[in-house]
C-alpha cells in the first residue's frame, strides 16, 4: 500500500499513529496539532473569502465573479486536506524519530492567495461591472 494511501487511512484512525515509534515529547504533538488548527483556520477564511466575493459582490461579471469565488473555495478545500495529512506526516515522523516533511503546499497556497488579489485589485481598480 502506497504512504499517501496510508496516511489517508490515517486520517480517520489516529490512534493507529501510536503503534509507531515512540512517543514524542508532548509540546511537539501538540504544537503539530496547534499547526494543524492554524491551517484549518486559514481554510475556514478562504472559504468565507470565496461566499464572500460571490454574495457581496453581484455587480461583478458573472465569470470573474464565480471564478474568484471558486479559487478561493478551492484553496479552502486543499488547505483543509492539506492540514490533515501534514498533521499525521508530521506525528509519524515524530514518533519515528525522522525529519519532519518538507513541503511546497505553502508557497502554492500563497501564489493562489496572491494571484486572487491581484485579479481583485484589477476588478476593484478597472471597476468591472456585468
Amino acid at each position: 500500500m502506497s504512504e499517501f494511501v496510508q496516511n489517508i487511512r490515517l486520517w480517520f484512525a489516529p490512534e493507529q499513529v501510536r503503534d509507531e515509534g515512540g512517543t514524542p515529547d508532548y509540546r511537539f504533538s501538540l504544537a503539530n496539532e496547534r499547526t494543524f488548527l492554524a491551517w484549518l483556520r486559514t481554510a475556514l477564511a478562504l472559504i468565507g473569502g470565496g461566499f464572500a466575493v460571490d454574495q457581496f459582490l453581484p455587480g461583478l461579471r458573472w465569470g470573474w465573479r464565480v471564478g474568484l469565488a471558486l479559487a478561493l473555495l478551492g484553496a479552502g478545500v486543499l488547505c483543509s486536506l492539506r492540514a490533515v495529512n501534514h498533521w499525521v506526516r508530521c506525528e509519524r515522523a515524530m514518533r519515528r524519530g525522522e525529519d519532519l516533511p518538507a513541503s511546497r503546499f505553502p508557497a502554492v497556497l500563497s501564489l493562489v492567495v496572491a494571484v486572487v488579489a491581484v485579479a481583485m485589485v484589477v476588478v476593484v481598480l478597472a471597476g468591472w461591472a456585468g
